[in-house]
């Protein structure tokens, strides 16, 4: 029976991007384990979801902490030692520094890097290079790297982080795929009136939406900044801001205090329905500084909302320039003001760009075929355990 071991620093990211996997690897006979932060309550509920899957609750600090990292190594490269598996597949920052690192101590035959975002180019200065250095070495000490998106694959290779023998990404990219069942744009209507009737926005209330964590690389600067702008040419404009409110120390202060102060921002909080929040949005907005794929993009695509994204690899692949929407520069504020006004004021370009989301999504992103070609690079991976060097 071959042995694998996913390694993610926090809970909440086997939640969101491994589960769809763990019953594909039962059936094929294959041994998991999972280590991440968890604490006992969340390692009882995911073994009753999964009895046939091995936990190992690890203390993964975040941020730099020598004294936590050489710990984390430290009971890592045990683990890894005693259950001597297969493959290693690590993902998130810091988790993925830890399994690198411990994975080749341990001579693991496939040392998988699952690259969902890159930290350090939104950095400057010596943390830029710090960060750098790090990502480096962890494409360096894994076998095979696999981005979630083309873009991001094509930027590292140029920037030497690795070649196309060490390299791949899964079908269109991705870290699962979408699951079309549950993004049901037949739905649309009646899930947009429930929105609007739950924040009280009258259905002739043109409506910008964005989803994710309150933040500077998320570019809830620009975001904010660009809504006053279309709130003078739109003047019942409103965004439906739907996500956790964090890292408010990173957004400018007046900005903060406009997000704060006013009713035009219906902030949600954290959902778990998020395809019933786009289905009101007549744009989706995305101007993140840095992202791996841009999951949110095609959430929204799905349900036939044209979206508005920034230039970079990993939304940009996520959606067809000028087919379902509009890119802008990063930390452009006017630029993303101008191509949401576009769109709102052009209704049939903008019905058209979101009937051709939903098309893009179900032929590039539907989560049973990726899930199959997911499936088969990893049995094919444990079949062929090369040791490449760097």
């Amino acid at each position: 029976m071959k042995k694998i071991c996913i390694i993610t620093t926090m809970w909440s990211s086997i939640n969101n991007w491994i589960k769809p996997f763990l019953n594909e690897y039962a059936n094929r006979g294959v041994d998991v384990s999972i280590v991440c932060n968890m604490d006992a309550e969340y390692e009882k509920k995911l073994k009753e979801e999964y009895p046939f899957v091995h936990t190992y609750p690890i203390p993964f600090p975040r941020g730099i902490s020598v004294f936590g990292s050489l710990k984390s190594i430290r009971l890592l490269t045990k683990l890894f030692k005693k259950e001597k598996f297969d493959m290693v597949q690590y993902s998130t920052p810091n988790a993925s520094m830890y399994g690198a690192v411990a994975s080749k101590l341990e001579k693991i035959p496939v040392r998988l890097y699952c690259q969902w975002g890159m930290v350090y180019v939104t950095m400057s200065g010596i943390k830029r290079k710090v960060f750098k250095t790090i990502e480096r070495m962890v494409c360096c000490l894994s076998t095979q790297i696999q981005p979630d998106s083309e873009g991001n694959l094509q930027f590292c290779r140029e920037q030497g982080f690795y070649d196309e023998s060490k390299s791949l990404v899964i079908w269109n990219g991705s870290a699962k795929g979408l699951d079309l069942t549950a993004f049901d744009v037949s739905k649309k209507a009646e899930y947009s009136k429930e929105i609007k009737e739950k924040y009280n926005i009258p259905e002739d209330v043109p409506v910008i939406g964005f989803v994710g964590r309150l933040g500077k690389e998320k570019g809830c600067n620009e975001l904010f900044r660009a809504f006053k702008a279309l709130k003078e040419q739109f003047s019942t404009l409103k965004l439906l801001f739907v996500g956790p409110i964090e890292k408010e120390d990173t957004i400018e202060p007046e900005l903060l205090a406009y997000f704060r102060e006013s009713d035009d921002i219906i902030k949600t909080g954290r959902v778990t329905n998020v395809e019933k929040y786009t289905s009101a949005m007549d744009v989706f907005v995305l101007p993140s500084y840095r992202e791996g794929f841009g999951m949110s993009v095609i959430e929204a695509s799905a349900m036939e909302v044209p979206v508005v994204v920034t230039k970079y690899p990993g939304p940009s692949s996520a959606m067809e320039e000028g087919v379902t929407g509009i890119s802008v520069p990063v930390k452009d504020s006017d630029a993303l003001t101008i191509a949401v006004a576009d769109l709102l004021e052009n209704r049939e370009k903008s019905l058209a760009m979101g009937r051709a989301g939903r098309i893009f999504v179900e032929q590039n992103f539907e989560q049973k075929e990726f899930i199959k070609r997911y499936m088969e690079n990893r049995m094919n991976l444990l079949g062929i355990a090369e040791e490449q060097e760097c």
